[in-house]
Protein backbone atom coordinates (compact mmCIF):
# COMPACT_ATOMS: atom_id res chain seq x y z
CA UNK A 1 0.00 0.00 0.00
CA UNK A 2 1.75 3.64 -0.96
CA UNK A 3 2.37 5.76 1.83
CA UNK A 4 -0.41 8.47 2.79
CA UNK A 5 1.66 11.63 2.65
CA UNK A 6 2.49 14.29 5.16
CA UNK A 7 -0.98 16.40 3.97
CA UNK A 8 -3.30 13.56 4.28
CA UNK A 9 -1.94 12.10 7.79
CA UNK A 10 0.64 13.88 9.92
CA UNK A 11 2.58 11.87 11.75
CA UNK A 12 2.76 11.78 15.35
CA UNK A 13 5.92 12.90 17.13
CA UNK A 14 7.26 10.38 19.25
CA UNK A 15 7.14 10.95 23.02
CA UNK A 16 10.70 12.40 24.07
CA UNK A 17 12.74 12.29 20.34
CA UNK A 18 14.34 15.24 19.19
CA UNK A 19 12.12 16.68 16.39
CA UNK A 20 14.89 15.94 13.96
CA UNK A 21 15.17 12.17 14.59
CA UNK A 22 11.76 10.12 14.10
CA UNK A 23 11.71 7.09 15.99
CA UNK A 24 12.15 3.94 14.08
CA UNK A 25 8.40 2.92 12.53
CA UNK A 26 7.25 1.83 9.71
CA UNK A 27 3.50 3.06 8.56
CA UNK A 28 2.89 1.13 5.23
CA UNK A 29 3.44 -1.90 7.12
CA UNK A 30 1.14 -0.65 9.58
CA UNK A 31 -1.84 0.44 6.79
CA UNK A 32 -1.22 -2.85 5.14
CA UNK A 33 -1.97 -4.72 8.44
CA UNK A 34 -5.03 -2.88 8.84
CA UNK A 35 -6.06 -3.46 5.74
CA UNK A 36 -6.16 -6.99 5.57
CA UNK A 37 -7.53 -7.41 8.76
CA UNK A 38 -10.52 -5.35 7.42
CA UNK A 39 -10.78 -7.13 4.38
CA UNK A 40 -10.81 -10.40 6.06
CA UNK A 41 -10.74 -11.10 9.86
CA UNK A 42 -8.88 -13.89 10.29
CA UNK A 43 -5.91 -12.27 9.09
CA UNK A 44 -6.10 -10.86 13.16
CA UNK A 45 -5.31 -14.17 14.03
CA UNK A 46 -1.86 -14.52 12.38
CA UNK A 47 -0.81 -11.55 14.79
CA UNK A 48 -3.04 -12.00 18.01
CA UNK A 49 -0.44 -13.82 19.87
CA UNK A 50 1.90 -11.18 19.99
CA UNK A 51 0.84 -8.16 18.32
CA UNK A 52 -1.18 -4.72 20.84
CA UNK A 53 -2.11 -2.15 19.57
CA UNK A 54 0.39 -0.15 21.86
CA UNK A 55 3.24 -1.71 19.32
CA UNK A 56 1.88 0.67 16.68
CA UNK A 57 3.74 4.03 16.11
CA UNK A 58 0.51 5.84 14.66
CA UNK A 59 -2.11 7.04 17.81
CA UNK A 60 -5.10 6.47 14.91
CA UNK A 61 -3.61 2.92 14.34
CA UNK A 62 -3.40 2.00 17.84
CA UNK A 63 -7.39 3.19 18.35
CA UNK A 64 -8.15 1.44 14.96
CA UNK A 65 -6.52 -2.28 16.13
CA UNK A 66 -7.48 -1.82 18.99
CA UNK A 67 -11.08 -0.97 18.26
CA UNK A 68 -10.91 -4.07 15.69
CA UNK A 69 -9.43 -6.39 17.80
CA UNK A 70 -12.77 -5.95 20.70
CA UNK A 71 -14.89 -6.02 17.91
CA UNK A 72 -13.56 -9.91 16.68
CA UNK A 73 -12.86 -11.39 19.83
CA UNK A 74 -16.49 -10.26 20.42
CA UNK A 75 -17.28 -12.76 17.64
CA UNK A 76 -18.27 -9.68 15.74
CA UNK A 77 -16.97 -8.39 11.76
CA UNK A 78 -14.60 -5.72 11.59
CA UNK A 79 -15.07 -4.02 9.25
CA UNK A 80 -14.76 -0.16 7.65
CA UNK A 81 -18.25 -0.04 8.42
CA UNK A 82 -19.18 -1.48 11.60
CA UNK A 83 -15.37 0.02 13.15
CA UNK A 84 -16.27 3.43 12.36
CA UNK A 85 -19.07 3.61 14.79
CA UNK A 86 -16.79 3.71 17.47
CA UNK A 87 -13.77 5.72 16.26
CA UNK A 88 -14.21 9.52 17.28
CA UNK A 89 -16.13 10.94 14.02
CA UNK A 90 -14.76 14.21 14.54
CA UNK A 91 -11.03 13.19 14.17
CA UNK A 92 -9.17 14.78 11.48
CA UNK A 93 -6.44 12.73 9.65
CA UNK A 94 -5.24 15.61 7.13
CA UNK A 95 -8.38 16.46 5.30
CA UNK A 96 -9.90 13.10 5.87
CA UNK A 97 -12.70 11.51 7.95
CA UNK A 98 -12.24 8.31 9.98
CA UNK A 99 -14.89 6.72 7.68
CA UNK A 100 -12.54 7.67 4.64
CA UNK A 101 -9.53 6.76 5.95
CA UNK A 102 -10.93 3.34 7.08
CA UNK A 103 -12.24 2.78 3.28
CA UNK A 104 -8.92 3.68 1.74
CA UNK A 105 -7.53 1.09 3.97
CA UNK A 106 -9.40 -1.54 3.13
CA UNK A 107 -9.55 -0.49 -1.07
CA UNK A 108 -5.69 -0.10 -1.04
CA UNK A 109 -5.64 -3.94 0.61
CA UNK A 110 -3.40 -6.87 -0.22
CA UNK A 111 -3.85 -10.42 0.83
CA UNK A 112 -3.54 -11.99 4.29
CA UNK A 113 -0.86 -14.04 3.63
CA UNK A 114 1.97 -10.92 4.66
CA UNK A 115 -0.16 -10.55 7.64
CA UNK A 116 2.43 -12.39 10.11
CA UNK A 117 5.41 -10.59 8.54
CA UNK A 118 3.96 -7.18 8.63
CA UNK A 119 2.50 -7.81 12.42
CA UNK A 120 6.42 -8.94 12.95
CA UNK A 121 8.05 -6.34 11.70
CA UNK A 122 5.80 -3.66 13.67
CA UNK A 123 6.74 -5.79 16.90
CA UNK A 124 10.36 -5.23 16.24
CA UNK A 125 10.59 -1.81 15.64
CA UNK A 126 8.29 -0.92 18.80
CA UNK A 127 10.80 -3.25 20.75
CA UNK A 128 13.61 -0.76 19.02
CA UNK A 129 12.14 2.20 20.36
CA UNK A 130 11.88 0.41 23.63
CA UNK A 131 15.43 0.34 23.46
CA UNK A 132 15.58 4.40 22.93
CA UNK A 133 13.17 4.94 25.69
CA UNK A 134 15.57 2.77 27.79
CA UNK A 135 18.08 4.72 26.32
CA UNK A 136 17.21 7.57 27.25
CA UNK A 137 15.94 7.00 31.07
CA UNK A 138 19.77 6.04 31.56
CA UNK A 139 20.89 8.91 30.62
CA UNK A 140 18.61 11.19 32.06
CA UNK A 141 18.69 9.62 35.54
CA UNK A 142 22.31 9.46 35.36
CA UNK A 143 22.23 13.06 35.11
CA UNK A 144 19.87 14.05 37.38
CA UNK A 145 20.00 11.39 40.29
CA UNK A 146 19.98 12.58 43.68
CA UNK A 147 23.23 12.03 45.58
CA UNK A 148 21.92 8.87 47.67
CA UNK A 149 21.16 7.07 44.20
CA UNK A 150 23.93 4.54 44.08
CA UNK A 151 24.53 4.11 40.02
CA UNK A 152 24.40 0.22 40.87
CA UNK A 153 20.79 0.37 41.30
CA UNK A 154 19.90 1.93 38.18
CA UNK A 155 22.02 -0.85 36.55
CA UNK A 156 20.11 -3.54 38.08
CA UNK A 157 17.07 -1.93 36.92
CA UNK A 158 18.26 -1.35 33.33
CA UNK A 159 19.40 -4.93 33.31
CA UNK A 160 15.95 -5.57 33.99
CA UNK A 161 14.16 -3.92 31.78
CA UNK A 162 16.23 -4.67 28.93
CA UNK A 163 16.16 -8.75 30.14
CA UNK A 164 12.08 -8.15 29.62
CA UNK A 165 12.29 -6.81 26.52
CA UNK A 166 14.49 -9.50 25.46
CA UNK A 167 12.02 -11.78 26.69
CA UNK A 168 9.17 -10.56 25.45
CA UNK A 169 10.33 -10.59 21.59
CA UNK A 170 8.49 -14.07 21.13
CA UNK A 171 6.06 -15.13 18.77
CA UNK A 172 4.76 -17.85 20.33
CA UNK A 173 2.32 -18.76 22.66
CA UNK A 174 -1.37 -19.16 22.72
CA UNK A 175 -3.68 -21.64 22.09
CA UNK A 176 -2.75 -24.80 20.70
CA UNK A 177 -4.47 -28.13 18.91
CA UNK A 178 -4.54 -30.70 21.23
CA UNK A 179 -2.13 -33.25 18.84
CA UNK A 180 0.17 -30.33 19.19
CA UNK A 181 0.50 -30.99 22.51
CA UNK A 182 0.54 -34.56 22.22
CA UNK A 183 3.32 -34.01 19.80
CA UNK A 184 5.35 -31.44 22.54
CA UNK A 185 4.71 -34.51 25.24
CA UNK A 186 6.29 -37.01 23.18
CA UNK A 187 9.17 -34.99 22.51
CA UNK A 188 9.44 -34.70 26.10
CA UNK A 189 9.35 -38.21 26.57
CA UNK A 190 11.71 -38.80 23.97
CA UNK A 191 14.24 -36.04 25.57
CA UNK A 192 14.14 -37.98 28.59
CA UNK A 193 14.82 -41.24 27.03
CA UNK A 194 18.07 -40.07 25.55
CA UNK A 195 19.16 -37.81 28.73
CA UNK A 196 21.45 -39.67 31.40
CA UNK A 197 19.27 -41.99 33.77
CA UNK A 198 15.69 -41.34 31.28
CA UNK A 199 14.65 -38.39 33.53
CA UNK A 200 12.25 -35.41 32.23
CA UNK A 201 14.29 -33.13 34.85
CA UNK A 202 18.27 -32.45 34.89
CA UNK A 203 19.90 -35.59 36.31
CA UNK A 204 21.95 -35.23 39.67
CA UNK A 205 24.63 -38.10 39.27
CA UNK A 206 23.52 -39.51 42.22
CA UNK A 207 20.92 -42.37 40.84
CA UNK A 208 18.58 -42.58 43.95
CA UNK A 209 18.01 -39.26 44.61
CA UNK A 210 17.39 -39.26 41.08
CA UNK A 211 14.83 -42.09 40.73
CA UNK A 212 13.15 -40.38 43.81
CA UNK A 213 12.84 -36.91 42.00
CA UNK A 214 12.95 -37.81 38.70
CA UNK A 215 15.51 -35.04 38.31
CA UNK A 216 15.83 -31.50 38.76
CA UNK A 217 13.05 -29.94 37.24
CA UNK A 218 12.69 -26.48 35.31
CA UNK A 219 11.12 -23.52 37.00
CA UNK A 220 11.69 -25.28 40.29
CA UNK A 221 12.44 -23.80 43.68
CA UNK A 222 15.09 -26.81 45.66
CA UNK A 223 15.62 -26.14 49.13
CA UNK A 224 18.60 -27.96 50.30
CA UNK A 225 18.48 -27.53 54.34
CA UNK A 226 20.73 -28.66 57.18
CA UNK A 227 22.70 -27.78 60.04
CA UNK A 228 26.08 -26.99 60.12
CA UNK A 229 28.61 -29.83 59.24
CA UNK A 230 26.25 -31.80 57.73
CA UNK A 231 27.64 -31.31 54.29
CA UNK A 232 24.93 -28.76 52.34
CA UNK A 233 27.33 -27.42 50.32
CA UNK A 234 29.58 -30.83 49.45
CA UNK A 235 26.40 -32.22 48.18
CA UNK A 236 25.23 -28.77 46.05
CA UNK A 237 28.74 -28.91 44.98
CA UNK A 238 28.98 -32.62 43.90
CA UNK A 239 25.01 -31.95 41.98
CA UNK A 240 26.55 -28.96 40.54
CA UNK A 241 29.85 -30.69 39.06
CA UNK A 242 28.07 -33.72 37.84
CA UNK A 243 25.71 -31.41 36.08
CA UNK A 244 28.37 -29.51 34.50
CA UNK A 245 30.33 -32.11 33.61
CA UNK A 246 27.53 -34.28 31.61
CA UNK A 247 26.37 -31.24 29.68
CA UNK A 248 26.06 -31.65 25.93
CA UNK A 249 24.73 -29.32 23.31
CA UNK A 250 23.79 -29.22 19.85
CA UNK A 251 23.59 -26.15 17.51
CA UNK A 252 20.11 -25.37 16.28
CA UNK A 253 19.26 -24.30 12.95
CA UNK A 254 19.33 -21.05 14.02
CA UNK A 255 22.43 -20.67 15.08
CA UNK A 256 21.72 -21.14 18.86
CA UNK A 257 23.43 -23.69 21.58
CA UNK A 258 20.55 -26.05 22.81
CA UNK A 259 21.52 -28.38 26.19
CA UNK A 260 20.30 -31.95 25.57
CA UNK A 261 22.20 -33.22 28.73
CA UNK A 262 22.98 -32.00 31.85
CA UNK A 263 23.88 -28.19 32.03
CA UNK A 264 25.92 -25.10 32.49
CA UNK A 265 25.55 -23.90 36.01
CA UNK A 266 25.55 -20.82 37.49
CA UNK A 267 26.89 -21.32 41.54
CA UNK A 268 26.42 -18.10 44.10
CA UNK A 269 29.00 -18.87 46.52
CA UNK A 270 28.03 -16.46 48.97
CA UNK A 271 29.78 -18.02 52.44
CA UNK A 272 32.91 -19.88 50.30
CA UNK A 273 35.91 -18.15 47.88
CA UNK A 274 35.98 -19.28 44.64
CA UNK A 275 39.25 -21.00 45.12
CA UNK A 276 37.96 -23.34 48.42
CA UNK A 277 34.80 -24.42 46.25
CA UNK A 278 37.21 -25.34 43.75
CA UNK A 279 40.00 -26.73 46.03
CA UNK A 280 36.60 -29.02 47.34
CA UNK A 281 35.54 -30.05 43.46
CA UNK A 282 39.07 -31.38 42.64
CA UNK A 283 39.12 -33.11 46.49
CA UNK A 284 36.13 -35.05 45.48
CA UNK A 285 37.41 -35.65 41.90
CA UNK A 286 41.33 -37.01 42.46
CA UNK A 287 40.79 -38.73 46.28
CA UNK A 288 42.90 -36.19 47.77
CA UNK A 289 41.71 -34.63 50.88
CA UNK A 290 41.45 -30.71 50.54
CA UNK A 291 43.03 -30.25 54.27
CA UNK A 292 46.54 -32.28 52.52
CA UNK A 293 45.87 -29.73 49.77
CA UNK A 294 45.47 -26.87 51.42
CA UNK A 295 48.70 -28.13 53.78
CA UNK A 296 50.58 -28.58 50.89
CA UNK A 297 50.90 -32.16 52.31
CA UNK A 298 50.78 -34.16 48.66
CA UNK A 299 53.26 -35.95 47.20
CA UNK A 300 54.55 -35.62 43.24
CA UNK A 301 51.94 -38.30 41.91
CA UNK A 302 49.27 -36.33 43.54
CA UNK A 303 50.39 -32.87 42.27
CA UNK A 304 50.33 -34.76 38.66
CA UNK A 305 46.74 -36.09 39.49
CA UNK A 306 45.74 -32.26 40.49
CA UNK A 307 46.89 -30.78 37.49
CA UNK A 308 45.23 -33.65 35.33
CA UNK A 309 42.05 -33.16 36.50
CA UNK A 310 42.28 -29.18 37.07
CA UNK A 311 43.27 -28.80 32.74
CA UNK A 312 39.69 -31.17 32.73
CA UNK A 313 37.58 -29.11 35.25
CA UNK A 314 38.62 -25.77 33.03
CA UNK A 315 36.74 -26.43 29.96
CA UNK A 316 32.84 -27.25 32.35
CA UNK A 317 30.59 -24.94 31.93
CA UNK A 318 30.49 -23.95 35.49
CA UNK A 319 30.57 -19.95 36.54
CA UNK A 320 31.12 -18.92 40.20
CA UNK A 321 30.02 -15.87 41.67
CA UNK A 322 31.46 -15.43 45.19
CA UNK A 323 30.20 -12.25 45.90
CA UNK A 324 29.84 -11.86 49.77
CA UNK A 325 26.47 -9.72 50.86
CA UNK A 326 24.57 -10.35 47.68
CA UNK A 327 20.60 -8.72 47.22
CA UNK A 328 18.20 -10.20 45.86
CA UNK A 329 18.20 -7.91 42.82
CA UNK A 330 21.87 -8.54 42.29
CA UNK A 331 21.83 -12.11 42.09
CA UNK A 332 18.49 -11.91 39.82
CA UNK A 333 20.09 -9.39 37.68
CA UNK A 334 23.91 -11.63 37.49
CA UNK A 335 21.54 -14.65 36.68
CA UNK A 336 19.93 -13.21 34.13
CA UNK A 337 22.76 -11.50 32.34
CA UNK A 338 24.75 -14.88 32.49
CA UNK A 339 21.86 -17.08 31.14
CA UNK A 340 21.73 -13.92 28.42
CA UNK A 341 25.12 -13.98 27.75
CA UNK A 342 26.74 -18.17 28.50
CA UNK A 343 23.39 -20.31 29.06
CA UNK A 344 22.31 -21.31 32.12
CA UNK A 345 20.49 -24.43 33.14
CA UNK A 346 20.87 -24.46 36.92
CA UNK A 347 21.25 -22.03 39.38
CA UNK A 348 22.81 -22.54 42.91
CA UNK A 349 23.03 -19.96 45.68
CA UNK A 350 24.79 -20.51 48.88
CA UNK A 351 23.15 -19.67 50.73
CA UNK A 352 19.43 -17.92 51.75
CA UNK A 353 20.15 -16.69 54.90
CA UNK A 354 23.33 -14.73 53.37
CA UNK A 355 21.42 -13.04 50.97
CA UNK A 356 19.98 -9.75 51.76
CA UNK A 357 16.63 -7.81 50.84
CA UNK A 358 15.96 -5.03 47.94
CA UNK A 359 15.12 -2.68 51.33
CA UNK A 360 18.00 -1.49 53.21
CA UNK A 361 16.05 -1.91 56.62
CA UNK A 362 16.42 -5.47 58.15
CA UNK A 363 14.40 -4.92 61.24
CA UNK A 364 12.19 -7.69 59.86
CA UNK A 365 14.15 -10.41 59.22
CA UNK A 366 10.98 -12.84 58.66
CA UNK A 367 9.87 -10.14 56.25
CA UNK A 368 13.40 -10.07 54.02
CA UNK A 369 13.85 -14.13 53.94
CA UNK A 370 9.81 -14.00 52.34
CA UNK A 371 11.21 -11.30 49.73
CA UNK A 372 14.01 -13.49 48.83
CA UNK A 373 12.54 -16.86 48.52
CA UNK A 374 9.91 -15.57 46.56
CA UNK A 375 12.21 -13.57 44.43
CA UNK A 376 14.10 -17.31 43.94
CA UNK A 377 11.20 -18.92 42.98
CA UNK A 378 9.76 -16.14 40.77
CA UNK A 379 13.87 -15.94 38.84
CA UNK A 380 13.10 -20.41 38.87
CA UNK A 381 10.07 -19.80 36.76
CA UNK A 382 11.24 -16.84 34.15
CA UNK A 383 14.75 -18.12 33.42
CA UNK A 384 12.84 -21.72 33.22
CA UNK A 385 15.67 -23.44 35.50
CA UNK A 386 15.92 -25.31 38.81
CA UNK A 387 17.06 -23.53 41.56
CA UNK A 388 18.81 -25.08 44.24
CA UNK A 389 18.93 -22.79 47.50
CA UNK A 390 20.75 -23.80 50.44
CA UNK A 391 19.62 -23.27 54.02
CA UNK A 392 20.20 -23.40 57.83
CA UNK A 393 18.16 -24.70 60.20
CA UNK A 394 17.21 -23.75 63.70
CA UNK A 395 18.91 -24.64 66.53
CA UNK A 396 16.16 -26.45 68.19
CA UNK A 397 17.05 -29.52 66.42
CA UNK A 398 20.10 -30.09 69.02
CA UNK A 399 17.48 -30.33 72.07
CA UNK A 400 15.77 -33.52 70.30
CA UNK A 401 17.02 -37.02 70.90
CA UNK A 402 16.17 -37.25 67.28
CA UNK A 403 17.95 -35.20 65.46
CA UNK A 404 16.44 -35.75 62.32
CA UNK A 405 15.46 -32.35 60.91
CA UNK A 406 11.57 -31.68 59.94
CA UNK A 407 10.14 -28.56 57.87
CA UNK A 408 9.36 -26.43 61.30
CA UNK A 409 13.30 -27.15 61.90
CA UNK A 410 13.97 -24.04 58.72
CA UNK A 411 14.84 -20.86 59.78
CA UNK A 412 12.53 -18.13 59.45
CA UNK A 413 10.51 -21.30 57.84
CA UNK A 414 7.04 -20.06 56.70
CA UNK A 415 7.99 -18.62 53.14
CA UNK A 416 10.85 -21.31 52.39
CA UNK A 417 8.77 -23.98 53.00
CA UNK A 418 5.96 -22.24 51.06
CA UNK A 419 7.64 -21.08 48.26
CA UNK A 420 9.66 -24.05 47.54
CA UNK A 421 8.61 -27.00 45.50
CA UNK A 422 10.79 -29.09 46.83
CA UNK A 423 12.37 -28.97 50.51
CA UNK A 424 15.48 -31.65 51.22
CA UNK A 425 17.20 -32.17 54.60
CA UNK A 426 20.83 -33.44 54.71
CA UNK A 427 21.56 -35.54 57.95
CA UNK A 428 24.41 -37.48 58.62
CA UNK A 429 23.88 -39.43 62.13
CA UNK A 430 28.15 -40.46 62.37
CA UNK A 431 28.40 -36.43 62.91
CA UNK A 432 26.17 -36.37 66.49
CA UNK A 433 27.78 -40.23 67.60
CA UNK A 434 30.88 -38.55 66.96
CA UNK A 435 30.83 -35.60 68.96
CA UNK A 436 29.58 -37.83 72.26
CA UNK A 437 31.69 -40.67 72.20
CA UNK A 438 31.28 -42.01 75.87
CA UNK A 439 34.51 -43.41 78.03
CA UNK A 440 36.42 -46.20 76.76
CA UNK A 441 35.95 -49.67 78.30
CA UNK A 442 32.41 -49.16 79.32
CA UNK A 443 29.73 -50.69 78.33
CA UNK A 444 28.42 -47.69 76.27
CA UNK A 445 31.51 -47.39 74.39
CA UNK A 446 30.84 -50.79 73.26
CA UNK A 447 27.55 -49.74 72.19
CA UNK A 448 28.55 -46.60 70.78
CA UNK A 449 31.56 -48.30 68.67
CA UNK A 450 28.78 -50.63 66.68
CA UNK A 451 26.85 -47.61 65.87
CA UNK A 452 29.43 -45.55 64.80
CA UNK A 453 30.41 -48.93 62.53
CA UNK A 454 26.96 -48.83 60.74
CA UNK A 455 26.62 -45.14 60.54
CA UNK A 456 30.30 -44.37 59.18
CA UNK A 457 30.35 -43.19 55.62
CA UNK A 458 26.26 -42.57 55.22
CA UNK A 459 24.22 -39.72 54.87
CA UNK A 460 21.07 -39.65 54.52
CA UNK A 461 18.71 -37.00 52.53
CA UNK A 462 15.48 -36.52 53.73
CA UNK A 463 12.65 -35.17 51.61
CA UNK A 464 10.72 -33.07 53.33
CA UNK A 465 8.50 -31.68 50.96
CA UNK A 466 8.02 -32.76 47.09
CA UNK A 467 5.00 -30.89 44.86
CA UNK A 468 5.79 -33.44 42.10
CA UNK A 469 6.32 -37.05 43.61
CA UNK A 470 6.83 -38.50 47.33
CA UNK A 471 8.92 -37.40 50.23
CA UNK A 472 10.82 -40.29 51.85
CA UNK A 473 14.42 -40.53 52.60
CA UNK A 474 17.78 -41.67 50.09
CA UNK A 475 20.32 -43.34 51.59
CA UNK A 476 23.54 -41.91 50.26
CA UNK A 477 27.69 -42.63 50.61
CA UNK A 478 29.54 -39.62 51.96
CA UNK A 479 33.11 -39.21 52.30
CA UNK A 480 34.14 -36.50 54.63
CA UNK A 481 37.83 -36.23 53.81
CA UNK A 482 37.39 -35.34 50.21
CA UNK A 483 33.36 -34.09 51.11
CA UNK A 484 32.16 -36.34 47.98
CA UNK A 485 28.70 -37.81 48.14
CA UNK A 486 27.60 -40.74 46.26
CA UNK A 487 25.56 -43.68 45.70
CA UNK A 488 25.03 -46.23 48.50
CA UNK A 489 26.04 -49.97 47.59
CA UNK A 490 25.12 -52.91 49.52
CA UNK A 491 28.46 -53.57 50.05
CA UNK A 492 28.78 -50.41 51.80
CA UNK A 493 31.76 -49.18 49.01
CA UNK A 494 31.74 -46.22 46.45
CA UNK A 495 30.09 -47.31 43.44
CA UNK A 496 32.61 -47.17 40.26
CA UNK A 497 32.37 -43.60 38.27
CA UNK A 498 32.74 -42.66 34.89
CA UNK A 499 34.80 -39.85 34.37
Amino acid sequence: MPPIDSNVLKLAPEAGTPAFRTAPHNIEAEQSLLGAILVNNDAFYRVSDFLEPKHFFEPIHQTIFETASSLIRMGKVATPVTLKTFLPADTDLGGMTVSQYLARLAAEATTIINAQDYGRTIYELSLRRDLIRIGEDMVNVAFDAPVDFAPRNQIEDAERRLYELAESGRYEGGFQRFSQALAVAVDMAAKAFQRDGKLSGIATGLRDLDTKMGGLQPSDLIVLAGRPGMGKTALATNIAYNIAKAHRAELQADGTQKTVNGGIVGFFSCEMSAEQLATRIIAERTGIPSSHIRRGGITEGDFEKIRDYSIELQSLPFYVDETGGLSIAQLTARARRLKRQRGLDLIVVDYIQLLSGSSKRSDNRVQEVTEITTSLKALAKELNVPVIALSQLSRQVESRDDKRPQLSDLRESGSIEQDADVVMFVYREEYYLANKEPRPGTPEHVKWTTEMELAHGKAEVIIGKQRHGPTGTVDLQFEGSVTRFGDLTSDHQLPERAY
